[in-house]
């Protein structure tokens, strides 16, 4: 088996980011994460995507009922991105305004996170898919109502072929190299990982008592 694998490395020049139904009466169901680890997520992943400038695309469903309207902090960090706003329909892939948003990027691998993760996720996750879109699932941005529901939702986008990914495994394997720009990396790490900005803080401690 393992002479038949190919490992495609996401490309900052084929990725597009897909942000699903964030939605500020949606994120109250989310259980699997903490509120706080949850925002700071997917936040991480919109302050990725806004670093390596990868097209992106917003939708939400339903965003005058009980869902509400996307979440404030992603509308401000991308304003002049396609924001479609679904009047109905479950599955994002079953709008055609999203759809051909997603194929206006011109981008084959998909980064796709949600609320919640075995619906608004795995649907248009697994009709991309079918699509022949190489998709992969921003794990710790999508999230649901607790861990039973999210397992499974993952073992069958997993099955179907999508790849599961943080949005930390994300933001390193687009950067591939810390020298094509140390500073800009280790500041989104450091804006959302408190562990990684004591890491950098005790190195630039270390590295101060030198001079």
């Amino acid at each position: 088996m393992s002479g038949n694998f190919k490992y495609n490395r996401l490309d900052k020049d084929n990725v597009a980011v897909l942000l699903v139904d964030h939605q500020t009466g949606l994120t109250n169901v989310v259980k699997d994460f903490s509120p706080d680890d949850f925002k700071n997520n997917v936040l991480a992943l919109a302050d990725s995507a806004k670093y390596f400038n990868l097209p992106t695309v917003l939708t939400t469903s339903f965003e005058d009922g009980p869902n509400g309207p996307l979440v404030p902090e992603l509308k401000q960090l991308f304003p002049d991105s396609p924001y479609i706003a679904r009047p109905g329909q479950i599955n994002a892939w079953d709008n055609e305004d999203f759809v051909n948003a997603v194929k206006a990027t011109g981008k084959k691998q998909l980064l796709i996170a949600g609320i919640v993760t075995e619906v608004c996720v795995a649907f248009p996750a697994l009709s991309a898919i079918e699509e022949g879109y190489e998709v992969f699932v921003v794990s710790d941005a999508s999230g649901t109502f607790n861990q039973t529901t999210r397992d499974a939702a993952w073992a069958r986008m997993q099955s179907a072929g999508a790849q599961l990914m943080s949005w930390f495994g994300v933001a390193c394997e687009l950067h591939r190299d810390w020298r094509n720009d140390i500073e800009g990396l280790a500041t989104i790490f450091s804006n959302h990982l408190p562990a990684y900005r004591c890491l950098i803080e005790s190195y630039e401690a270390a590295a101060g008592s030198k001079k």
